[in-house]
Protein backbone atom coordinates (compact mmCIF):
# COMPACT_ATOMS: atom_id res chain seq x y z
CA UNK A 1 0.00 0.00 0.00
CA UNK A 2 0.82 3.60 -1.07
CA UNK A 3 2.23 5.97 1.68
CA UNK A 4 -0.24 8.40 0.15
CA UNK A 5 -2.78 5.45 0.49
CA UNK A 6 -1.60 4.99 4.20
CA UNK A 7 -1.94 8.36 5.06
CA UNK A 8 -5.45 9.18 3.90
CA UNK A 9 -6.04 5.97 6.28
CA UNK A 10 -5.28 7.34 8.96
CA UNK A 11 -6.02 11.01 8.79
CA UNK A 12 -9.28 11.13 6.17
CA UNK A 13 -10.51 14.42 7.03
CA UNK A 14 -6.45 15.37 6.82
CA UNK A 15 -4.37 16.07 9.48
CA UNK A 16 -5.20 18.70 12.88
CA UNK A 17 -4.36 22.40 12.28
CA UNK A 18 -5.97 25.18 14.07
CA UNK A 19 -5.94 28.91 12.59
CA UNK A 20 -3.12 30.99 13.72
CA UNK A 21 -5.85 33.65 14.61
CA UNK A 22 -9.00 32.03 16.44
CA UNK A 23 -12.47 34.59 15.66
CA UNK A 24 -15.82 34.15 16.95
CA UNK A 25 -16.80 32.54 13.79
CA UNK A 26 -14.24 29.40 14.25
CA UNK A 27 -15.71 29.08 17.68
CA UNK A 28 -19.43 29.09 17.04
CA UNK A 29 -18.37 26.10 13.32
CA UNK A 30 -16.53 24.30 16.09
CA UNK A 31 -19.34 24.02 18.44
CA UNK A 32 -21.82 23.52 15.95
CA UNK A 33 -19.53 20.67 14.80
CA UNK A 34 -19.51 19.81 18.31
CA UNK A 35 -22.79 20.00 19.02
CA UNK A 36 -24.13 17.58 15.76
CA UNK A 37 -21.60 14.83 15.92
CA UNK A 38 -23.55 12.01 18.60
CA UNK A 39 -26.25 12.66 15.60
CA UNK A 40 -23.51 12.07 12.78
CA UNK A 41 -22.09 9.49 14.58
CA UNK A 42 -25.08 7.63 15.80
CA UNK A 43 -26.57 7.47 11.93
CA UNK A 44 -23.49 6.49 10.25
CA UNK A 45 -24.01 3.34 12.46
CA UNK A 46 -27.30 2.81 12.14
CA UNK A 47 -27.94 -0.98 10.82
CA UNK A 48 -24.01 -1.75 11.42
CA UNK A 49 -23.23 -5.54 12.06
CA UNK A 50 -21.17 -7.27 14.72
CA UNK A 51 -18.66 -8.02 12.22
CA UNK A 52 -18.37 -4.83 11.06
CA UNK A 53 -18.01 -3.22 14.32
CA UNK A 54 -14.74 -5.83 14.70
CA UNK A 55 -13.04 -4.17 11.60
CA UNK A 56 -10.17 -1.90 11.38
CA UNK A 57 -9.99 1.07 9.03
CA UNK A 58 -6.07 -0.24 8.54
CA UNK A 59 -3.86 -3.06 9.22
CA UNK A 60 -2.77 -2.53 12.70
CA UNK A 61 -5.65 0.02 13.85
CA UNK A 62 -8.66 0.00 15.92
CA UNK A 63 -11.95 -1.86 15.24
CA UNK A 64 -14.81 0.45 14.96
CA UNK A 65 -16.44 -0.96 18.49
CA UNK A 66 -12.65 0.36 19.71
CA UNK A 67 -13.28 3.74 18.50
CA UNK A 68 -16.70 4.55 19.75
CA UNK A 69 -15.52 3.26 23.02
CA UNK A 70 -12.62 5.72 22.37
CA UNK A 71 -14.74 8.77 21.56
CA UNK A 72 -16.69 8.30 24.88
CA UNK A 73 -13.43 8.26 26.76
CA UNK A 74 -11.28 10.89 25.06
CA UNK A 75 -14.66 13.40 24.69
CA UNK A 76 -15.58 13.16 27.92
CA UNK A 77 -11.80 13.97 29.04
CA UNK A 78 -12.20 17.18 26.98
CA UNK A 79 -15.17 17.94 29.04
CA UNK A 80 -13.84 17.74 31.96
CA UNK A 81 -10.74 19.58 30.90
CA UNK A 82 -12.59 22.61 29.56
CA UNK A 83 -14.39 22.65 33.26
CA UNK A 84 -11.22 22.45 35.14
CA UNK A 85 -9.80 25.29 32.88
CA UNK A 86 -12.45 27.30 33.80
CA UNK A 87 -12.51 26.74 37.08
CA UNK A 88 -9.05 26.91 38.26
CA UNK A 89 -6.07 28.35 36.81
CA UNK A 90 -3.83 26.40 34.17
CA UNK A 91 -4.63 23.00 36.14
CA UNK A 92 -2.59 20.34 34.79
CA UNK A 93 -4.59 17.75 33.67
CA UNK A 94 -4.78 13.78 33.63
CA UNK A 95 -4.03 12.27 30.68
CA UNK A 96 -4.24 8.91 29.75
CA UNK A 97 -2.90 6.00 27.48
CA UNK A 98 -5.30 5.90 24.93
CA UNK A 99 -3.91 2.53 23.59
CA UNK A 100 -4.06 1.06 26.53
CA UNK A 101 -7.61 2.12 27.59
CA UNK A 102 -8.61 0.88 23.73
CA UNK A 103 -6.85 -2.36 24.54
CA UNK A 104 -9.21 -2.93 27.26
CA UNK A 105 -12.02 -5.61 27.43
CA UNK A 106 -15.06 -2.86 27.86
CA UNK A 107 -13.32 -1.04 24.77
CA UNK A 108 -13.26 -4.60 22.79
CA UNK A 109 -16.50 -6.35 23.52
CA UNK A 110 -18.83 -4.16 25.09
CA UNK A 111 -21.91 -2.74 23.30
CA UNK A 112 -21.76 0.48 21.04
CA UNK A 113 -24.97 2.24 22.29
CA UNK A 114 -23.55 2.44 25.82
CA UNK A 115 -20.97 4.52 24.43
CA UNK A 116 -23.38 6.34 21.55
CA UNK A 117 -25.34 7.39 25.22
CA UNK A 118 -22.39 8.90 26.70
CA UNK A 119 -21.66 10.68 23.38
CA UNK A 120 -25.15 12.18 23.11
CA UNK A 121 -25.07 13.03 26.94
CA UNK A 122 -21.07 14.88 27.15
CA UNK A 123 -22.03 16.34 24.39
CA UNK A 124 -25.34 17.71 25.21
CA UNK A 125 -23.35 19.22 28.82
CA UNK A 126 -20.59 20.18 26.81
CA UNK A 127 -22.29 22.34 23.98
CA UNK A 128 -24.30 24.14 26.74
CA UNK A 129 -21.23 24.42 28.70
CA UNK A 130 -19.23 26.14 25.20
CA UNK A 131 -22.51 28.48 24.43
CA UNK A 132 -21.26 29.78 27.97
CA UNK A 133 -18.21 30.87 26.88
CA UNK A 134 -16.52 34.57 25.36
CA UNK A 135 -13.25 34.37 23.77
CA UNK A 136 -11.44 35.28 26.39
CA UNK A 137 -13.06 32.53 28.27
CA UNK A 138 -11.13 29.87 25.86
CA UNK A 139 -8.36 32.14 26.44
CA UNK A 140 -7.45 30.30 29.45
CA UNK A 141 -5.34 27.15 29.54
CA UNK A 142 -4.34 23.59 30.85
CA UNK A 143 -1.67 22.24 30.95
CA UNK A 144 -1.23 18.73 29.41
CA UNK A 145 1.68 16.70 30.90
CA UNK A 146 1.89 13.90 28.32
CA UNK A 147 3.00 16.84 25.81
CA UNK A 148 4.18 18.98 28.35
CA UNK A 149 2.50 21.90 27.19
CA UNK A 150 0.17 24.25 27.87
CA UNK A 151 -3.60 24.21 25.90
CA UNK A 152 -5.38 27.05 25.49
CA UNK A 153 -9.40 26.10 25.39
CA UNK A 154 -9.60 28.00 22.27
CA UNK A 155 -7.06 25.39 19.93
CA UNK A 156 -8.75 22.57 22.34
CA UNK A 157 -12.00 23.25 21.05
CA UNK A 158 -10.66 23.33 17.43
CA UNK A 159 -9.04 20.02 18.01
CA UNK A 160 -11.91 18.35 19.70
CA UNK A 161 -14.31 19.53 16.32
CA UNK A 162 -11.43 18.42 14.16
CA UNK A 163 -11.17 14.73 16.54
CA UNK A 164 -14.78 13.89 16.09
CA UNK A 165 -14.80 14.13 12.49
CA UNK A 166 -11.21 12.20 12.00
CA UNK A 167 -12.75 9.26 13.83
CA UNK A 168 -16.06 9.20 12.07
CA UNK A 169 -13.99 9.36 8.65
CA UNK A 170 -12.03 6.23 10.32
CA UNK A 171 -15.82 4.59 10.57
CA UNK A 172 -17.10 5.85 7.37
CA UNK A 173 -13.93 4.14 5.62
CA UNK A 174 -14.75 0.92 7.34
CA UNK A 175 -18.69 0.62 6.67
CA UNK A 176 -18.32 2.01 3.08
CA UNK A 177 -15.80 -1.36 2.31
CA UNK A 178 -17.93 -3.89 0.80
CA UNK A 179 -15.86 -7.28 2.04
Amino acid sequence: MAEQDIDHLKYPTGRFTAPEEITLEHVQEWIDTIETFPERLTKALDGVTEEQLEKSYRPGAWTVRQLVHHLADSHVHSYIRFKWAMSEDNPTIKGYDENVWSAMLDAREAPIDVSLAMITGVHARWVAFLRTLSLEDLSRTFFHPQYNRTVPLDRNLALYAWHGEHHLGHIEIVLSTKD
